[in-house]
């Protein structure tokens, strides 16, 4: 199979290996034409090769970026289900009268426990939010579970009382802190 633009001199068109200058310039016309199809698609080829390229560099950096996240928070089930054991110890902590009683030496074990077990959490991305008395609630990350009324407006819409930490998975919510909320009334 032949090129339909491939250019053939043959030699019946050469009048005895002596070529006109009509048929020069003709050869060379042939040429250019040629050359200039040819640079055209190799302009073609050579975008679309760049095109796919660039789409293939984009796809693979995509996919390392999902890949990442996936790994990020694959973790977020079983920190879930943890979740209530740190309550536990948020809850046995906070009851001073009751935590009081109990033998320092055990006390300080506990605690130690607990330690270890949120600082293994805060490697895999757990961060604790504990929200503080005055500071205006923040309906990302605070879940109202009651309101207080207040005679100072000032205090209007913010933390009066903290009922239950609250936890987040790599700058994501995994459970808002549960708040009292001051409400102002008019007296």
């Amino acid at each position: 199979m032949s090129d339909q633009n491939e250019i053939r001199i043959e030699p019946e068109d050469l009048d005895e290996s002596v070529v006109s200058e009509e048929q020069s310039a003709e050869i060379i016309k042939k040429l250019r034409e040629r050359l200039k199809v040819c640079q055209k698609e190799r302009g073609e080829y050579l975008d679309g090769w760049q095109r796919a390229k660039a789409d293939f560099v984009n796809a693979r950096k995509d996919d390392e970026k999902a890949m990442s996240q996936f790994v990020k928070f694959s973790n977020e089930r079983i920190i879930r289900d943890i979740i209530p054991a740190l309550d536990s110890f948020h809850s046995a902590f906070g009851n001073k009268a009751n935590w009081e009683k109990v033998d320092l030496n055990w006390r300080m074990g506990v605690q130690y426990i607990y330690s270890q077990l949120f600082s293994a959490l805060e490697k895999n991305g757990i961060t604790l939010i504990e929200p503080k008395i005055g500071e205006p609630f923040d309906t990302q990350k605070h879940e109202s579970v009651s309101t207080v009324p207040v005679s100072d407006p000032k205090e209007n819409h913010t933390v009066i009382e903290v009922v239950q930490k609250g936890y987040a998975l790599h700058g994501n919510i995994l459970q808002p802190a549960k708040v009292k909320l001051a409400e102002y009334h008019q007296p």
